[in-house]
C-alpha cells in the first residue's frame, strides 16, 4: 500500500509490543481489517531486541526524547578495551549482528497461558523454546566446609526445586532439610485437604515472618525461597499472599513439558521473537503494517458514524477507524495523563565467558539449560535494606551471543545511580567467582518504567472514549504474567463486540501459507 491517506479500518493498533501483536493476530484471523502502526522504526516497543549497533541508536533516541516520552530513561552504553590485558586470551566482541539483546527479557513458565495461546493459534511452529535451568542464590562468604575445587559454586548455591533436590543438596543441614520438606508439603497440599486453621491463615504477613512463625523455616532458607517467587522486594516487603502462589507455580511447572525444567525462553530474543512471529502471521492474515508511523492526534466522533475515530498520523496522512487500541506511550490521549508507575534499573552485559557452571543438567534425561536465574539478597551486596538484585544469564545457545560468551540481564527495583551500582556490583561478583578470564566487553544500563504484578492494582484496559482503548504500562516482572493474555482477550472482546464467543479467542484452523517461513 503506497499511501494510507483516507483509508478506513475496523481497528487501528498503535505499538508493536507483545500485547498489541497478539491482539493484531487475533483480530486479523477473525476477519477484521487491521492497521498496525508503530512510531518506532522497529518492532517490539519496550520488548524489542537489538544488535549492538541498533542498541547504540536506541540509547541515542531514548536520551533525545527525554523523560516521559518512552518507557525508558537515562540509558547509557559502556565499552571496555581489554587489548592490553596480560591474562590468557579471551573471546573478543564480535560483529554487531552476532548479538540479540532484549530490552525486557522474561521467561515463560511451562504452564503459562501464553504457551497455550501459541499452541492454539499455531504460532508455536515458528518458535524454538529452550529450557531455563537452575535458580542460584549468592552467598556473602564461601562456606568453610566446601573445598577449593568447587570454584564459583562456593559463592553461588543452587536453590532446590524439588524433594529430590532437597535430599541431594550438600549445603543444607538435616534440620533445615526437614523444615524445607515441611514447607514443600504445605505448599503442595490441595485446598480441599486443608484444615480450617490453614485455610484461615494470615497471608498478609511479610513472607519472612510467615515462614518463621507458621512453618519454622530457618532464616538461611528464606532468601532462597523468596527467589523462587521472583519477588523484587525484600522479605519484609513481600507478603505471603504474593510469594506462596508464585512458588507453587514454580514447583508445579517443573516436569510438565519435560524432565528437569519448569520454564522456557524463545530462542533469538525471547519475547521479541514471539511478537515478531505474531506480527508476521497477522500480516499473512491481512493485517497492514506501518513502522515509523505514529499517531499525532485522534478524535472520537461517537457512535453515530460507521468509522467514528479520525486519526492524524505523523506522516501527515489522515485515516479513520471503528476502534483504536494502543499502549499508553503510543496514544496521544494517554500521554497527556499522569501515569501511575514503578521504575527499575536494568542492565545488559556481554561477557567473555560461557559461565558453564550455571547450566548443569539437573535431571537424568533432561535438556542442557540455556538460561539461569541468580538472586543477590541485599545483605550480600552490603545493604540489608536493599531489595534483591536478579541476574538472568543467557548462554550462547539462546542465539543472543557468540560461542564462549554470555549475556547477563540484570534488574533491581531501585532506579537511577543507586540501582545501577547494585547491578554493577552483582555482575562483578559473578565474574570474580568465574575467574580472571571472565570480563565485561560491553554493557548498557537504563531505567525501565512499568508496573509490578504485586503492586495491588491489577492492570486493566483503560477506556479513553467510546472507541479508544489503551493497554496499561508494561510489566516489570521477570516471568511472563498471565494477566497479559487476559488483557489481550479483553481487548479482543471489546473490538469484536458482545456477540463473540469468548471460547473462540486465539483458536485458529490451519491457513495455507500462514506459518510458512
Amino acid at each position: 500500500m503506497d499511501t494510507l491517506a483516507g483509508t478506513e479500518w475496523d481497528v487501528i493498533i498503535a505499538g508493536t509490543g507483545l500485547a498489541q501483536s497478539l491482539l493484531a493476530l487475533s483480530l486479523s484471523r477473525s476477519g477484521k481489517k487491521v492497521l498496525h502502526l508503530d512510531q518506532n522504526a522497529y518492532y517490539g516497543g519496550s520488548e524489542a531486541a537489538f544488535s549492538l549497533d541498533e542498541a547504540h541508536d536506541w540509547v541515542n533516541d531514548v536520551n533525545q526524547r527525554g523523560p516521559g516520552r518512552t518507557p525508558f530513561e537515562e540509558a547509557k552504553i559502556f565499552t571496555y578495551d581489554h587489548s592490553q590485558d596480560t591474562v590468557e586470551p579471551r573471546p573478543k566482541l564480535a560483529a554487531s549482528r552476532a548479538y540479540t539483546l532484549s530490552l525486557s527479557p522474561h521467561f515463560l513458565y511451562t504452564r503459562s497461558q501464553l504457551i497455550s495461546v501459541l499452541i492454539s493459534s499455531k504460532v508455536y511452529r515458528q518458535l524454538e523454546f529452550m529450557a531455563v535451568g537452575s535458580w542460584w542464590i549468592h552467598s556473602q562468604e564461601p562456606s568453610q566446609t566446601e573445598s577449593e575445587e568447587l570454584g564459583a559454586t562456593r559463592y553461588f548455591h543452587r536453590v532446590p526445586g524439588s524433594r529430590e533436590d532437597v535430599f541431594a543438596d550438600t549445603h543444607i543441614n538435616m534440620k533445615s532439610k526437614r523444615a524445607l520438606m515441611r514447607f514443600l508439603r504445605h505448599i503442595s497440599k490441595p485446598k480441599d485437604d486443608e484444615d480450617n486453621s490453614e485455610a484461615e491463615e494470615d497471608l498478609s504477613l511479610p513472607f519472612g515472618e510467615y515462614l518463621t512463625s507458621k512453618l519454622d523455616v530457618p532464616q538461611d532458607l528464606q532468601s532462597p525461597l523468596l527467589s523462587l517467587s521472583l519477588s523484587q522486594q525484600t522479605l519484609q516487603n513481600t507478603s505471603a499472599a504474593y510469594a506462596l502462589p508464585r512458588i507453587k507455580r514454580h514447583l508445579a511447572s517443573i516436569g510438565s513439558l519435560g524432565p528437569g525444567f519448569g520454564s522456557v525462553i524463545s530462542k533469538y530474543g525471547g519475547g521479541s521473537e514471539i511478537l515478531q512471529v505474531a506480527c508476521r502471521a497477522s500480516a499473512v492474515g491481512g493485517g497492514v503494517y506501518a513502522l515509523g508511523t505514529g499517531i499525532q492526534s485522534l478524535t472520537d466522533g461517537g457512535s453515530e458514524e460507521q468509522f467514528p475515530v479520525e486519526l492524524q498520523l505523523s506522516n501527515g496522512e489522515s485515516v479513520r477507524a471503528k476502534s483504536v487500541v494502543g499502549s499508553q506511550w503510543d496514544l496521544p490521549v494517554a500521554q497527556a495523563q499522569s501515569l501511575s508507575c514503578a521504575k527499575i534499573a536494568r542492565s545488559i552485559t556481554v561477557v567473555s565467558s560461557d559461565l558453564a557452571f550455571l547450566f548443569p543438567v539437573t535431571t537424568e534425561g533432561g535438556p542442557v539449560p540455556v538460561s539461569a536465574i541468580l538472586m543477590f539478597p541485599g545483605e550480600t551486596l552490603g545493604n540489608p535494606q536493599s531489595p534483591p538484585v536478579y541476574l538472568q544469564v543467557h548462554s550462547s545457545d539462546t542465539g543472543d551471543c557468540p560461542r564462549q560468551q554470555s549475556i547477563i540481564y540484570g534488574n533491581v527495583s531501585v532506579p537511577g545511580l543507586e540501582g545501577q551500582t547494585l547491578l554493577e556490583c552483582a555482575v562483578d561478583r559473578l565474574l570474580q567467582a568465574e575467574g580472571p578470564h571472565a570480563v565485561v566487553h560491553w554493557s548498557v544500563r537504563y531505567n525501565h518504567i512499568g508496573h509490578f504484578s504485586n503492586d495491588g492494582l491489577p492492570p486493566t484496559i483503560q477506556t479513553h472514549s467510546p472507541h479508544v482503548y489503551s493497554f496499561p504500562l508494561p510489566s516489570l516482572d521477570l516471568a511472563f504474567e498471565d494477566e497479559t493474555v487476559d488483557m489481550v482477550k479483553q481487548a479482543w472482546l471489546m473490538v469484536e463486540g458482545s456477540e463473540t464467543d469468548p471460547d473462540d479467542f486465539m483458536i485458529f484452523d490451519d491457513r495455507e501459507g500462514t506459518f510458512d517461513e
